[in-house]
Protein backbone atom coordinates (compact mmCIF):
# COMPACT_ATOMS: atom_id res chain seq x y z
CA UNK A 1 0.00 0.00 0.00
CA UNK A 2 3.30 2.01 0.88
CA UNK A 3 4.77 2.11 -2.50
CA UNK A 4 1.22 2.60 -4.49
CA UNK A 5 1.12 5.88 -2.40
CA UNK A 6 4.25 7.13 -2.69
CA UNK A 7 4.24 6.25 -6.80
CA UNK A 8 0.64 8.19 -6.94
CA UNK A 9 2.44 11.19 -5.53
CA UNK A 10 5.10 10.75 -7.47
CA UNK A 11 3.67 10.35 -10.65
CA UNK A 12 0.97 13.59 -9.85
CA UNK A 13 4.15 15.73 -8.84
CA UNK A 14 5.95 14.54 -12.06
CA UNK A 15 2.56 15.94 -13.96
CA UNK A 16 2.35 18.98 -12.12
CA UNK A 17 6.13 19.61 -12.71
CA UNK A 18 5.36 18.80 -16.46
CA UNK A 19 2.33 20.54 -16.80
CA UNK A 20 4.55 23.76 -15.79
CA UNK A 21 7.19 23.02 -17.88
CA UNK A 22 4.67 23.39 -20.59
CA UNK A 23 2.83 26.31 -19.93
CA UNK A 24 6.44 28.12 -19.64
CA UNK A 25 6.57 26.76 -23.60
CA UNK A 26 2.82 28.46 -24.37
CA UNK A 27 1.35 25.04 -25.08
CA UNK A 28 -2.23 24.80 -23.65
CA UNK A 29 -3.89 21.81 -22.45
CA UNK A 30 -5.24 20.84 -25.78
CA UNK A 31 -1.97 20.57 -27.59
CA UNK A 32 -0.56 18.21 -24.52
CA UNK A 33 -3.46 16.10 -25.35
CA UNK A 34 -3.11 16.19 -28.92
CA UNK A 35 1.00 15.37 -28.50
CA UNK A 36 0.31 12.72 -26.05
CA UNK A 37 -2.81 11.28 -28.57
CA UNK A 38 -1.26 11.67 -31.47
CA UNK A 39 1.80 9.50 -30.37
CA UNK A 40 4.20 12.38 -30.85
CA UNK A 41 5.26 12.14 -27.15
CA UNK A 42 4.65 9.13 -24.73
CA UNK A 43 2.85 9.81 -21.14
CA UNK A 44 4.39 10.68 -17.92
CA UNK A 45 3.70 7.19 -16.94
CA UNK A 46 5.50 5.42 -19.77
CA UNK A 47 9.04 7.65 -19.12
CA UNK A 48 8.56 7.02 -15.58
CA UNK A 49 8.75 3.65 -16.07
CA UNK A 50 11.67 3.77 -18.79
CA UNK A 51 13.58 6.48 -16.52
CA UNK A 52 13.38 3.86 -13.36
CA UNK A 53 15.16 1.09 -15.90
CA UNK A 54 17.74 3.20 -16.77
CA UNK A 55 17.73 4.84 -13.53
CA UNK A 56 16.62 3.46 -9.79
CA UNK A 57 15.80 6.16 -7.39
CA UNK A 58 13.08 8.45 -6.37
CA UNK A 59 11.86 11.12 -9.06
CA UNK A 60 12.41 15.02 -7.82
CA UNK A 61 11.43 16.38 -11.25
CA UNK A 62 10.39 15.88 -14.38
CA UNK A 63 9.99 18.55 -17.16
CA UNK A 64 8.89 18.08 -20.81
CA UNK A 65 10.77 20.86 -23.27
CA UNK A 66 10.74 21.68 -26.83
CA UNK A 67 14.01 21.18 -28.84
CA UNK A 68 15.15 21.59 -31.71
CA UNK A 69 11.35 20.69 -33.45
CA UNK A 70 10.99 17.60 -30.79
CA UNK A 71 10.46 17.63 -27.27
CA UNK A 72 12.60 16.28 -24.77
CA UNK A 73 11.50 14.72 -20.91
CA UNK A 74 14.21 15.80 -18.76
CA UNK A 75 14.01 13.94 -15.27
CA UNK A 76 16.09 14.56 -11.84
CA UNK A 77 16.88 11.36 -10.00
CA UNK A 78 18.07 11.11 -6.58
CA UNK A 79 19.58 7.38 -5.60
CA UNK A 80 19.70 5.35 -2.36
CA UNK A 81 23.21 7.02 -2.02
CA UNK A 82 22.01 10.61 -2.64
CA UNK A 83 23.33 11.07 -5.60
CA UNK A 84 21.47 12.74 -8.72
CA UNK A 85 21.15 12.09 -11.97
CA UNK A 86 19.77 14.38 -14.78
CA UNK A 87 18.33 12.31 -17.69
CA UNK A 88 17.20 13.79 -21.19
CA UNK A 89 14.74 11.03 -22.76
CA UNK A 90 13.72 11.53 -26.84
CA UNK A 91 9.66 12.24 -25.94
CA UNK A 92 8.62 10.12 -28.36
CA UNK A 93 11.19 7.24 -28.44
CA UNK A 94 12.01 7.02 -24.72
CA UNK A 95 16.30 7.07 -25.94
CA UNK A 96 18.15 8.45 -23.68
CA UNK A 97 19.68 11.70 -25.18
CA UNK A 98 21.85 12.48 -22.35
CA UNK A 99 22.72 11.41 -18.68
CA UNK A 100 24.62 13.17 -15.94
CA UNK A 101 25.45 12.22 -12.81
CA UNK A 102 26.54 14.14 -9.36
CA UNK A 103 27.70 13.53 -5.94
Amino acid sequence: MKRSTLMTSTLLTALLTAATAFASDKLNHNEIYQLRESGQILSMETVLKQAHTIQPGQLIEAELEREKGGYVYELKIIDVDGRMHKLELDARSGEVLKRKSSD
